[in-house]
């Protein structure tokens, strides 16, 4: 019978509501470089949003990249836990091996309008079954033949299968 390993993807969208101070941090920090990332493309001054850079300025789809900088000591922070996903226990138990960085909108001058996104994206698990909204899954390892321990969890908003792989 095959078994199914999975990666799921979790966003985590962050702006100006934040109430977490880590979240905070990522918002402040991404905005500052951001603003000062952006010179490069914006010499002249002309375009005071993320967009407007975007749509009008070669190459400066970078930004993305360029931001991450400010919050990957942020990430390192989270030991490679992924924030936010809870196990039906209570417990943070997913865990990241990548993950990408995203500047969904932002204007230069008004940091209250600057909004990112971190997406998640876990390591191999094996997914054992589903009930009703939950899944039951456990860390992949090829070479287990003993007692696995699992964990069960409700898919929530901005949690999804990302990728799928049959083995035997």
């Amino acid at each position: 019978m095959p078994q199914k390993v999975i990666t799921l993807c979790y966003r985590k969208i962050i702006d100006s509501t934040a109430t977490n101070p880590w979240d905070k941090f990522i918002h402040e920090d991404s905005f500052t470089e951001l603003k000062m990332q952006s010179q490069f493309y914006n010499q002249e001054g002309k375009h005071s949003t993320f967009a407007e850079i975007i749509l009008n300025v070669p190459g400066s789809e970078k930004l993305h990249f360029l931001v991450s900088a400010a919050i990957t000591g942020y990430l390192q922070q989270l030991n490679g836990i992924i924030p936010d996903v809870l196990d039906n226990l209570g417990r943070r138990f997913l865990t990241f091996e990548n993950f990408k960085f995203e500047i969904i909108n932002s204007d230069l001058n008004q940091i209250d309008k600057h909004k990112v996104a971190i997406n998640f994206f876990s390591r191999p698990l094996l997914w054992h079954d589903s009930i009703d909204q939950y899944l039951l899954v456990s860390a992949f390892n090829k070479k287990t033949t003993d007692e696995i321990f699992t964990n069960l969890f409700q898919i929530q908003p901005f949690v999804s299968i990302h990728a799928i792989k049959n083995i035997s």
